[in-house]
């Protein structure tokens, strides 16, 4: 093993054999992070704040450190994220020193390229799509880097490395581009664009173990806290301005922490003492339910959400 493994090994739980297997697609991130960069003329980062995304930051530094990155970040922002989550952005981003772009989707609603019967309290995250169009438009971007793993949803487990999206933004699972022996097919024409996921084939426990070994900071509420949270549908709604109680409901306060993060009006937090990384690993081990599952109201109306909101140009 190598010497940040051989220290944090017994505190982590990694073996020799999980020490390799975190080297491989380390490896194998960077790889695909190079050939975004050499075969991709204009393309962006997406940064959230999120720990997937955080993996990735690191995985651009392990690939062109020490220059500057060869493109910049890029956060679509409904306005109804987390502050905890933003803070930790712009700290981030301040502390690498790279340039971040930030698509809001406040913006669209006030174009009217968005339209929700209430924009002040309904879910914004699927809105997102469109922002991220309008933003790839608007700077010209060929190719978007993402934080999408395959284990995460039912669709995404059919996407490719190099997602190919039409002229529209629009995903079409069928008429995707084969990856044999990792070669990439990152040819598009005008309008068209790539989604490039890196760490499609992690799963949430590599990237726990991959947060332990490379000792990386995450926001605070990834962590065991206390919060008042509305326990709803097999769910525990998050108290705020955003998700408030309604009748009949009652308003409990539990330690909870996030496995994921994102728009407030449709992500939850877990019931969880775990306030170290490797307490969350040893949790993640166990569990049976995918973090989507187990966090986020839009994925519950139908088993093919998800696989819809890709179709129209989400992440």
């Amino acid at each position: 093993m190598n010497t940040v493994v051989d220290r944090y090994a017994s505190t982590i739980g990694l073996s020799e054999v999980n020490a390799a297997h975190l080297d491989a697609l380390e490896s194998e991130a960077i790889h695909i992070m190079r050939e975004v960069a050499a075969e991709c003329s204009n393309p962006a980062l997406l940064f959230s704040g999120g720990k997937d995304s955080v993996v990735l930051l690191r995985i651009a530094e392990k690939a062109f450190r020490p220059g500057k990155f060869p493109f910049p970040l890029v956060h679509v922002d409904t306005g109804h994220n987390f502050p905890e989550v933003i803070t930790f952005r712009d700290k981030r981003v301040a502390e690498l020193g790279e340039r971040l772009i930030v698509g809001s989707v406040e913006d669209s609603i006030k174009k009217g390229t968005v339209r929700l019967r209430n924009p002040q309290t309904d879910s914004r995250n699927a809105a997102q799509a469109v922002t991220l169009l309008e933003t790839i438009a608007e700077h010209g971007f060929d190719a978007c880097i993402g934080g999408a793993r395959r284990d995460e949803e039912k669709a995404r487990a059919k996407e490719r490395i190099f997602s190919f999206r039409d002229e529209f933004g629009q995903w079409d699972p069928k008429a995707q581009r084969p990856e044999l022996w990792d070669l990439y097919n990152t040819r598009v024409h005008p309008g068209e664009n790539m989604r490039v996921f890196p760490i499609s084939n992690w799963t949430e426990l590599d990237v726990w173990q991959y947060i332990a070994r490379e000792r990386l900071e995450l926001p605070p509420i990834y962590f065991a806290h206390e919060r008042q949270v509305i326990p709803r549908n097999g769910l525990l709604v998050p108290l705020t301005d955003l998700t408030p109680a309604r009748e009949g409901e009652t308003v409990e306060t539990q330690v909870v922490r996030f496995r994921t993060v994102g728009d407030i009006s449709c992500t939850c937090p877990v019931s969880s003492d775990a306030e170290t990384v490797e307490a969350i690993i040893a949790e993640t081990a166990v569990t049976d339910v995918t973090e989507r599952g187990a966090t986020r109201m839009d994925d519950q109306t139908s088993e093919a959400s998800m696989e819809k909101r890709k179709k129209a140009g989400y992440f």
